[in-house]
């Protein structure tokens, strides 16, 4: 394969694979946070502009809801890349891709609210899993099976 078309399927896994696991997740969050809490899709969208902005993304309409989808989006290509990158030197996540896809799934939601939550403008001091039952379940399962998942499943697609 020439490294045009090695390129070009790099490119694609992440992607598609990002775009996939972007789509699954901010629609769980709408549904959920939506049914739950009675959140517009506006206010999910602003919340994710919160990790840069602090509070003030929830003043800024629909232009920080646009840039929260952007961040939002953005995270989600960054973890396609991680889990394509990582694949070329650990082949068993290509091999292997439904149970590294649901690891890789929940690495991502530990990191996120471990890490990425606390260091932000969000500044939250809840540990990933002092949530409540009722919140942690649901998040956890979203991470691995509409992120981890897909992005596994698109990154071997792209690998044979």
């Amino acid at each position: 394969m020439s490294s045009s078309s090695s390129g070009s399927r790099a490119l694609r896994a992440i992607v598609f694979g990002g775009l996939i696991a972007g789509a699954f997740d901010i629609t769980y969050a709408c549904v959920f946070f939506g049914l739950r809490n009675h959140v517009s899709p506006i206010r999910i969208f602003q919340s994710v502009a919160r990790g840069a902005l602090g509070q003030n993304a929830f003043l800024g309409g629909y232009k920080t809801a646009v840039l929260g989808l952007f961040f939002h989006f953005l995270i989600a290509l960054i973890a396609a890349a991680v889990y394509f990158i990582a694949s070329r030197a650990l082949r068993f996540m290509i091999t292997h891709p439904i149970i590294c896809g649901i690891l890789f799934g929940a690495s991502v939601y530990f990191f996120m609210y471990g890490i990425v939550m606390r260091v932000s403008a969000i500044h939250s001091t809840t540990l990933p899993w002092n949530y409540p039952w009722g919140v942690l379940i649901p998040n956890l399962l979203i991470h691995m099976l509409g992120i981890g998942l897909p992005i596994a499943l698109v990154t071997r697609h792209y690998s044979k």
